[in-house]
């Protein structure tokens, strides 16, 4: 029990500049919410709820265009697909005998920052520094929604702007360090940059969405690096995502 307390306590500290991020960034998506015609508990109720940037963004965009019911599911659909893949990769970071409850509520908040933080750990990942994050992160993401839907139009646009690049900060602070300690990570790091570019000048890949072509990429480059550079491991443990 004093282990998870300071796991989780672990958590928190980690999930504070998270969450200061999630503040600024889902400012802006709280604008998108009231242009889109959500009043100010509506769009802090689905920032609770879904917990997923690109995703809420596409909705709350879709929404304003008067799209139909089956157009937004299968935009979610397509954007939110690469959560999938997280959560694969996420299952083989977690205890083998772990309780399934504990999956459920790692599960229902996936998305890109607390998933760079989980994977970084050198071992195993402990569940309640998972929790502990999702403790601080959670609110900050939706409190920035209600702040961005109730006073966001007071702000200038160029503040607004501003504060929508925070999360590439956030970014940088995940995959920097551990680029440091592995060249095969900085190889993989500066690949995935360099084909994310090609494929979004490619006229070809241009039209693609932008979650698509993320998942394409992360299929073929995370494939390409295991297969030239697979991680040893002592014993071999079951994945469920194969079962």
């Amino acid at each position: 029990m004093n282990t998870n307390r300071k796991q989780f306590s672990r958590g928190l500290r980690v999930g504070i500049p998270i969450s200061l991020g999630y503040l600024a960034v889902s400012f802006t998506l709280g604008i998108t919410a009231k242009n889109a015609g959500l009043s100010a508990f509506q769009a802090t109720l689905t920032s609770l709820l879904v917990n997923a940037s690109a995703g809420q963004y596409a909705a709350f965009t879709m929404m304003a265009a008067q799209g139909g019911y089956l157009e937004i599911a299968i935009l979610e659909a397509i954007t939110n697909a690469r959560y999938i893949l997280m959560s694969c990769a996420l299952s083989q970071k977690l205890p083998p005998n772990g309780k399934l409850w504990h999956r459920l509520v790692i599960g229902f908040n996936v998305n890109d920052e607390l998933f760079g933080m989980a994977i970084a750990e050198p071992d195993k990942l402990k569940p309640a520094y998972y929790f502990g994050m999702m403790a601080a992160a959670m609110p900050g993401w939706a409190l920035g929604t209600f702040l961005g839907t109730s006073v966001g139009n007071v702000l200038p646009g160029n503040v607004i702007s501003a504060l929508s690049v925070g999360l590439y900060g956030m970014f940088l602070a995940v995959i920097i360090p551990a680029a440091k300690k592995s060249k095969v990570i900085l190889g993989v790091v500066t690949v995935s940059m360099a084909a994310s570019f090609a494929l979004e000048s490619l006229p070809l890949f241009s039209q693609m969405a932008s979650g698509t072509r993320l998942i394409l990429l992360t299929i073929v480059i995370a494939g390409g690096a295991a297969l030239l550079f697979p991680v040893r491991e002592e014993k071999k443990e079951e994945d469920p995502c194969e079962s």
